[in-house]
């Protein structure tokens, strides 16, 4: 997907970017190839693919949420490169972006990143999701939380439901569907205070490629005991 097909896709699914915004993506574009030279930040590094597999992956999620009406706050736990709260920062600069990373040195490419896109309030947090879901300061404050990440649901959801304040939702993005993995994980998410709502499949322009989006709203507070101690939610998954 080259540039100006990404900003026409884009278009039909009525997000519409300014010239600005695609001169942000292709210097996200530019920096995540240099600094993927000095840190591992993605094995995607051809530009048609980043665009169709980063870019417009990332967004896919907005398509599920009305992100323009208000400046919602958002949380991406384990984000990376940046994927996908920055792509969906520069579509929707009204919305408060927060990144927990546990590695420093994505952190330090993001900040670089947020400064050379001139995005305001995105802040930038070096932890690890466990403590992080104790910290007071972030405990059930988000509106939205998201992880793109390959861990499987039960563990996601007590590193990130924690976060989402009550009415909220955490939407995790799947690569793969897995009737198993949900099922697996209804009684987690009842326990940390979700609800399943929904699994929206989404196939990506010009390939044969699915992603999904699990939907769980927050209907009640997360019990203090959650997130457990790091290392703790993989080692013992909640079942």
């Amino acid at each position: 997907m080259k540039p100006d097909v990404f900003r026409q896709e884009l278009a039909k699914i009525g997000i519409d970017l300014s010239d600005e915004q695609m001169n942000q993506f292709k210097i996200y574009y530019e920096l995540l190839v240099e600094w993927n030279q000095k840190i591992n930040l993605t094995a995607i590094t051809e530009l048609e693919e980043v665009y169709l597999k980063h870019f417009y992956d990332s967004i896919t999620l907005a398509t599920t949420l009305d992100l323009g009406k208000e400046s919602y706050s958002l949380c991406d736990v384990g984000a990376g490169a940046g994927f996908p709260s920055i792509p969906i920062k520069i579509v929707y600069p009204n919305l408060e972006i927060s990144i927990v990373d546990s590695l420093n040195k994505r952190i330090k490419f993001l900040t670089l990143l947020c400064d050379e896109l001139n995005l305001e309030n995105v802040n930038l947090y070096h932890d690890r999701a466990e403590t992080f879901g104790q910290n007071k300061a972030h405990r059930e404050s988000y509106d939205f939380v998201t992880a793109r990440a390959v861990a499987r649901l039960n563990v996601l959801s007590e590193l990130c439901i924690p976060l989402v304040k009550k009415n909220g939702q955490f939407l995790a993005l799947k690569a793969a569907k897995s009737e198993e993995e949900v099922q697996e994980s209804k009684k987690a998410i009842a326990t940390l205070g979700g609800k399943l709502a929904d699994e929206i499949e989404i196939s990506l322009p010009f390939s044969e490629d699915k992603r999904y989006i699990v939907v769980i709203d927050k209907k009640k507070e997360t019990p203090n005991k959650y997130p457990r101690k790091p290392g703790t939610p993989n080692k013992k998954p909640l079942i």
